[in-house]
């Protein structure tokens, strides 16, 4: 049995993930004898065309290498890919749960950031510095970071997006989280700056002074910075994109927490 990074007592932790991409999490916060408490800023949906995805990954030894940006990807274009897959067909994950997802599907990611786990630690690996003439096939959501294709553009590459799932604004009231935020959110986690801009979002201006005011835990310096423009005045960045890694940051804000007490 592994051992736990703290004991939270009692410490209410708010959860921003996706409502399928939460549960792994709030057991860690349970295990801690923490209370997580379960508010999705994101809503994940499969793709707007099905048949457009099946026919992007019909031929993939048109491809030279196939990135995947995150484990929703993975999870969402795997139905959609063909039969046969070509052996030497080159695949990246942008990070340990990416690759961990191709891996769940009998994929191996032959490319893998070495530390930095996010498109800046892809790109800086050194297989990617020369890609001139290649042809690449980003798999990702709807919208998101354009890092990724305009820098291997940049490098000579032809590069395409292949959309495999929706990413959207849940509908919910956010009025009962708001009014009771003081006995209900001790720490916020946020994984990523959509994330965060949806929460701000639904909470409104009420919801965001409280949250300005509360510690929060986040996975990456762009987070951070995003949330620290917007005026948080506690705001911790966990040393890993993991949800141990987060665990460990929320038992750091608790032992604080504990000492100004």
């Amino acid at each position: 049995m592994s051992k736990k990074p703290c004991d939270l007592a009692g410490l209410s932790v708010l959860v921003t993930r996706a409502e399928a991409q939460a549960d792994a999490f709030c057991e860690l916060i349970q295990d801690a004898h923490g209370r997580p408490v379960r508010f999705p800023a994101l809503e994940i949906l499969g793709p707007s065309d099905k048949k457009g995805l099946k026919q992007q990954l019909a031929d993939l030894s048109k491809i030279d290498l196939l990135i995947f940006v995150s484990a929703n990807a993975v999870r969402y274009a795997f139905p959609h890919f063909p039969n046969n897959i070509p052996v030497n067909l080159e695949i990246a994950a942008v990070g340990k749960a990416t690759a961990a997802a191709l891996e769940d599907c009998g994929l191996d990611a032959t490319l893998l950031p070495d530390e930095q786990m996010n498109s800046e630690g892809l790109l800086a690996l050194p297989a990617l510095q020369a890609v001139g003439g290649k042809t690449i096939l980003i798999v990702r959501g709807n919208g998101g970071r354009e890092l990724l294709k305009d820098t291997l553009t940049e490098r000579g590459a032809s590069v395409s997006y292949a959309e495999a799932y929706r990413r959207q604004l849940p509908q919910r009231n956010a009025s009962n989280l708001v009014q009771n935020w003081s006995s209900w959110v001790d720490v916020v986690t946020v994984t990523s700056v959509e994330l965060l801009k949806n929460l701000c979002h639904l909470i409104g201006d009420e919801g965001v002074e409280r949250l300005k005011q509360t510690p929060i835990a986040v996975i990456s310096e762009r987070i951070a910075e995003y949330a620290d423009e917007m005026g948080c005045v506690a705001i911790y960045v966990s040393d890993q994109p993991s949800d141990a890694a987060l665990l460990k940051t929320v038992c750091e804000i608790n032992r604080e927490l504990l000492k100004a007490q």
